[in-house]
């Protein structure tokens, strides 16, 4: 049933993480302006979790005996603190990325963020004790450098219509919005181990509906302070590809982020954070390829160094990973031996 979930997950964070950016940069080039309002689109699709809970609290309802008590909620008041916190933080989070994509190429937004698994390593180390390896520190080293060699050639694919200072910035929101999310996901595996009852599929998925929520009222205080609500009338019907267009590309767009949230919270329940980060990593070739055909972006020098480093960041990291484990399985292995013959003896005399 795990491998089911695991297998489940990863196809969903794959159509969210490269179909959400794209979706994204489609509104904004096609005279999209409003970024609290794509903020918002990012976690606007939470209430399709309604449904897979319905589903959950029916087969526990004719589970139950009859007569017995059955809640739609699972979640305890101590979760539920949290993910209100988590929830708010990626408000802010969203915004960032929001910002970033809305002045950068979507390849270069891509190769940014691909290097949040050297942050998540770090985080991870400090607040769920997932331990440092050579090759780690190998990966956190390549990703770090491949951030840093688009950042020594910034004016390289800057869009015409857009300025030397809203691409830096731009860049710099993304750098800050992919170290932000790299926080989040570790803090939400120290939240399940740390929540005090059974964690389930079902518990993940309240936790991933009420994170959204508080993350969507971030953003509607935000919409309604940048005055979005006034504008967004016009920005429908001033939109390149028509109004009927605006709002079919608003509607798919909080439905594909949400799955790309879904899938990492879930990712997170059946694995840890650090598999989650290392499929966002995974998926990055696929991003920016797509973005090449879809909106014909350049692919300079840099940019393919930056692709080659961070893939290589990932397969040092997945196979230190791989040995990792290996050598846990084997130690667990020496231990156990020793023990069998010892209790077979024991049943000889």
């Amino acid at each position: 049933m795990v491998k089911v979930l695991v297998f489940i997950n990863c196809i969903i964070l794959a159509i969210g993480n490269c179909g959400g950016p794209l979706i994204m940069r489609l509104y904004f080039n096609n005279g999209g302006k409003r970024i609290w309002f794509s903020t918002f689109l990012e976690t606007a699709g939470f209430p399709v979790i309604f449904i897979p809970l319905l589903f959950s609290y029916i087969a526990r309802r004719r589970s139950n005996n009859v007569g017995d008590d059955t809640s739609f909620f699972l979640i305890k008041p101590r979760l539920l603190i949290v993910a209100v916190f988590i929830g708010i933080l990626s408000g802010f989070d969203n915004y960032l990325y929001a910002y970033g994509i809305a002045y950068l190429p979507v390849s270069t937004a891509a190769l940014i963020i691909a290097s949040q698994l050297a942050f998540i390593a770090i985080f991870s180390f400090f607040m769920v004790k997932h331990m440092f390896t050579p090759f780690t520190i190998n990966a956190v080293v390549l990703l770090t450098v491949g951030a840093a060699v688009l950042g020594m050639h910034t004016e390289t694919d800057k869009p015409v219509h857009e300025t030397h200072k809203q691409y830096i910035t731009g860049f710099l929101m993304t750098v800050a919005a992919a170290v932000m999310y790299a926080f989040i996901l570790p803090l939400v595996e120290l939240a399940y181990q740390k929540a005090r009852q059974p964690m389930s599929y079902t518990l993940v998925l309240e936790f991933q509906l009420i994170l959204c929520f508080l993350a969507s009222i971030v953003s509607v205080i935000g919409m309604f302070i940048a005055g979005d609500f006034k504008a967004l009338p016009k920005e429908a019907r001033e939109f390149k590809l028509g109004e009927a267009l605006f709002y079919v590309v608003a509607v798919f767009s909080a439905i594909i982020w949400q799955g790309f949230f879904l899938g990492a919270i879930g990712l997170i329940f059946c694995t840890s954070s650090l598999v989650s980060g290392i499929m966002i990593s995974v998926l990055l070739p696929i991003t920016e390829v797509l973005a090449v055909i879809f909106y014909h972006e350049k692919f300079q020098a840099e940019k393919g160094l930056s692709l080659a480093l961070s893939l290589w960041g990932f397969v040092s990291y997945f196979y230190g990973e791989i040995k990792s484990g290996k050598d846990k399985k084997r130690i667990q292995q020496e231990v156990e031996s020793p023990e069998t013959e010892q209790s077979s003896l024991s049943s000889e005399c």
